[in-house]
């Protein structure tokens, strides 16, 4: 599967991250008390006449070469010098290449690796250039937030800016259309009361109502969308950014997860999904055989295709209802070596990103454009896609998948939802499992 799964291709990352922190620990010393410096270089805005090369590492295409391609004709005089590597081995990859005497310019932003590259003073801070471009203004508050962190990565939404966006992700409710109809659903769910009496009406009519890949990184999340509309978005927010004496323990997330295995008890959630892979559940729904499946934009190309103007698109309903004001999402990003000789044409190019150009490519590859009010011409499924993505994230209502809060979470996320399927895990032994991840890399 390609990497337009931004949540699964994160999850592989920080799972090698945890594996390969000795090797850069090796490579590249001890932390910098000058991380990220930029105290050493003229920012400029301009970029200059003369060739300039830079390299670029990352694992993500679409969108990077689209990206490079826009970049560079734009600026002729620039050539960038892609190099790719699979996302299962880039967080060592990048790790190793970061800290040699010849890094990449630009690499692929991953919080796996930033913990060691930033306070180790290997990727530049970003602050004056942010100032200089005013990036404030031109990306999305939460995508700057998540991508920002005090010097010892390990507390984000604060701090120093350390790469930019390059296209986004949303994570929602894809439906088929001629199946609700026949169980006598007329309309999409407005509330979560009427989402959960579309999944009874679809399993009385005969039909699978909710495709999930437990196997892998569906399960979770399908309870992180209900996290988003149960939960207090700030305390959420504050326990995936590492916040000091954060907690997952909440009276919120036991409704969340309570409501979870409620779906698994009424049969709206199968036992078979912790056999079922991803790729798997989004083949299933594809091809008519489920009502709804809860994952990723970075599907919609594939449904509908399949579907055709069969399919379509919501966020997951708070229980109130009304405009939805949050949801789950990530960003395929980037950030400049330390080392770079050439920082304010990288910079250029993090800066273009932002872009109307780069939007209209950001959406022709797959994602939502980084500028949410980007005119992109969305029709279709994407259009729906779009039409939900744009309000939520001009709000500052995306938010990182909870993967993100610590280096080792995926290994507690995906099991542990396995268990509450299986009926082997309880509430309050799945919430402690990921809290004491959490403490065990935050500190409690």
């Amino acid at each position: 599967m390609r990497m337009t799964a931004p949540a699964r291709r994160r999850a592989a990352f920080v799972a090698l991250g945890a594996a390969s922190a000795l090797a850069l620990t090796a490579c590249a010393g001890s932390s910098s008390p000058d991380a990220g410096a930029t105290k050493n270089i003229d920012v400029s805005t301009t970029v200059p006449s003369e060739p300039v090369t830079l390299t670029m590492a990352y694992t993500d295409d679409p969108p990077t070469k689209a990206l490079i391609a826009g970049f560079t004709k734009k600026h002729p005089n620039v050539t960038i010098k892609p190099q790719q590597t699979q996302f299962k081995d880039y967080v060592k990859s990048i790790k190793l290449s970061m800290s040699s005497g010849a890094p990449p310019d630009i690499a692929q932003y991953n919080p796996g690796a930033m913990n060691s590259l930033v306070p180790a003073g290997l990727v530049l801070n970003l602050d004056q250039w942010a100032k200089a471009y005013g990036w404030d203004t031109k990306f999305p508050k939460s995508s700057l937030e998540v991508l920002s962190s005090d010097k010892t990565a390990k507390q984000f939404g604060t701090g120093s800016l350390y790469a930019t966006p390059g296209a986004m992700s949303v994570l929602g409710v894809f439906y088929n259309k001629s199946l609700l109809a026949k169980a006598g659903v007329k309309e999409p769910p407005r509330t979560l009361p009427e989402f959960e009496t579309a999944m009874q009406k679809a399993k009385a009519a005969g039909q699978a109502p909710l495709s999930v890949g437990g196997l892998e990184v569906g399960g979770f999340q399908v309870w992180n969308a209900l996290l988003n509309v149960t939960g207090d978005v700030s305390a959420y927010r504050s326990w995936v950014y590492g916040q000091p004496k954060a907690t997952i323990e909440t009276p919120d997330a036991r409704k969340a997860t309570q409501t979870l295995i409620d779906w698994v008890k009424k049969g709206y959630i199968p036992p078979s999904s912790n056999a079922t892979a991803d790729t798997d559940a989004q083949a299933d729904f594809a091809n008519g055989k489920n009502t709804f499946i809860i994952t990723g934009n970075w599907t919609a190309a594939m449904m509908e295709s399949k579907l055709k103007d069969n399919v379509g698109f919501f966020l997951l309903p708070s229980a109130a209802g009304g405009a939805p004001s949050v949801a789950s999402g990530a960003s395929v990003a980037y950030a400049i070596s330390s080392k770079t000789k050439h920082p304010n044409v990288a910079a250029a190019f993090l800066d273009y990103l932002s872009s109307p150009e780069a939007a209209k490519i950001q959406f022709e590859t797959g994602f939502m454009p980084v500028d949410p009010k980007a005119d992109v011409g969305a029709t279709g499924l994407r259009g729906e896609i779009a039409a939900a993505f744009g309000p939520v994230s001009q709000k500052n209502g995306i938010v990182p998948f909870p993967d993100f809060a610590s280096p080792g979470m995926i290994d507690k996320l995906t099991p542990g939802v396995q268990g509450l399927i299986s009926s082997k895990m309880t509430t309050d032994d799945f919430l402690s499992s990921l809290q004491k991840s959490w403490d065990g890399h935050h500190g409690s």
